[in-house]
């Protein structure tokens, strides 16, 4: 099988499973038809990115034992039935059984169906481990900004978005109209159906390359690839010794703290557009929709920009650009300035998740890429509750998000310091101290 089909298939398959992006659509109406807090409807999100880093370890060492294809498959069924069942069930049920079907089923399906695709892909494109996984998880960007456009086109669910955006203006405890509700649910049920089935078809062509055995899932390579270099020379850690190496938690925190940030952004996009710049709901709506393409191409874009300026200097762009918007943003009232700023973020965001799984196989090998890149996704998993959980802490406190932003901005000019200080394993490090941080050679070489 090619290659380029195997990755194509396993970037349908991300977007299918990146529409978890695209909540923030969903905030505002529920909170109006139950009359939740920003804290209540954020917490199903939060649990749904924790949930996946679980989902990441679990599926990680099913597919370096199994092969990708189970786990991939069993990840996208699961994302689908947890919002088939959110839909169903959360008006009679309540926050509790949104909790646990969106939350913990459909984030335990994420996490399986985002971790085989990454590393069956690594293994495909060993010369290009950058390009490769930039263009498997920029499906899961992607699927934000096609779901979001979906949701806006539609006539029954842009009606109750600009139902619950009127009640809200209005301030006083109105409830969606029953029409307004059955469309909220009926938009889950369907869309649940289609990740399913769409998903699970993709998900069932993902494979190893030929002469991979996937009890070990050693780092051999198809023809197409087996010309180029290994980053790790001859090394290959299980993750019993890649946890025991400071490199490995350098890694984890790097990812920690850029989700901590750019999720803190998506889990509450609407609502934080619409704060800073008084835009109508339907028109912060539509422009999320826009700028979520941006998450997309962030993760292909500096996934390939990584092989050429290394991993560890992107990564340190991606902080310090960050930064800068999170200090701006505050300031700025218009509604194209602020979308500007935003989608820039969003670009960093998803260029950090490009970045991750080639620096996991150039430090640690790709004999156990899915359990490992499985350990490391779970600081996705905590982030995605620390940041949102921020963000909703603040708003409910303060009546306003805008004092998140400073803070955020703080803790990724900390989180420089990372990619400067953090050296690849003695076995993937050759050339000087700062030989990680140079521009004109392939990292690592």
């Amino acid at each position: 099988m090619n290659r380029w089909f195997v990755a194509l298939a396993g970037t349908v398959l991300m977007a299918c499973l990146g529409t978890v992006y695209s909540w923030s659509l969903f905030t505002q109406p529920l909170a109006v038809a139950f009359g939740w807090s920003s804290t209540t409807t954020t917490w199903a999100f939060a649990a749904c990115i924790f949930f996946l880093g679980v989902g990441a370890i679990l599926g990680g060492r099913w597919q370096d034992r199994a092969g990708p294809r189970p786990a991939a498959i069993a990840g996208a069924i699961l994302w689908g039935l947890g919002n088939v069942l959110a839909g169903w069930g959360t008006p009679r049920l309540g926050a509790p059984w949104l909790y646990a079907t969106y939350g913990v089923l459909g984030g335990l399906g994420l996490g399986l169906g985002y971790v085989t695709p990454v590393a069956a892909v690594t293994k495909w494109f060993p010369d290009k481990r950058g390009l490769g996984s930039g263009m498997v998880v920029m499906g899961f960007g992607l699927g934000a900004f096609v779901y979001n456009n979906v949701l806006e086109a539609s006539p029954s669910f842009a009606a109750a978005a600009r139902e619950a955006g009127e009640a809200l203006a209005a301030g006083g405890g109105a409830r969606l109209s029953e029409g307004s509700l059955d469309a909220l649910q009926r938009t889950l049920v369907l869309s649940g159906l289609f990740f399913a089935v769409v998903g699970g078809l993709c998900a069932a062509l993902v494979r190893n390359p030929p002469g991979v055995a996937p009890a070990a899932g050693a780092a051999q390579t198809s023809p197409s690839a087996s010309a180029a270099p290994q980053a790790v020379a001859g090394r290959d850690l299980p993750p019993a010794q890649a946890m025991r190496t400071p490199q490995f938690w350098a890694l984890w925190l790097m990812l920690f703290l850029n989700v901590t940030a750019g999720i803190l952004f998506i889990s509450n996009a609407v609502p934080i557009m619409r704060e800073l710049t008084g835009a109508p709901a339907a028109t912060a709506v539509a422009v999320y929709g826009l700028i979520a393409l941006f998450n997309g191409v962030g993760r292909f874009l500096l996934g390939a920009v990584s092989d050429r300026l290394g991993r560890s200097l992107t990564y340190l762009l991606v902080y310090g650009v960050q930064a800068a918007v999170f200090l701006a943003v505050g300031a700025a009232s218009s509604l194209w300035l602020v979308a500007a700023l935003f989608a820039v973020v969003l670009l960093c965001y998803g260029g950090g998740f490009g970045i991750m799984p080639s620096f996991v196989a150039d430090w640690f090998g790709t004999r156990s890429m899915g359990v490992n890149y499985g350990w490391i996704l779970l600081a996705w998993g905590v982030g995605g509750i620390v940041g949102p959980m921020f963000v909703a802490a603040v708003k409910d406190a303060t009546g306003t998000f805008s004092g998140a932003l400073p803070v955020i901005a703080f803790l990724l000019l900390g989180a420089m310091v990372l990619p400067i200080v953090a050296r690849p394993p003695r076995s993937a490090r050759t050339g000087g101290r700062w030989a990680h941080l140079d521009p004109r050679r392939l990292h690592p070489r």
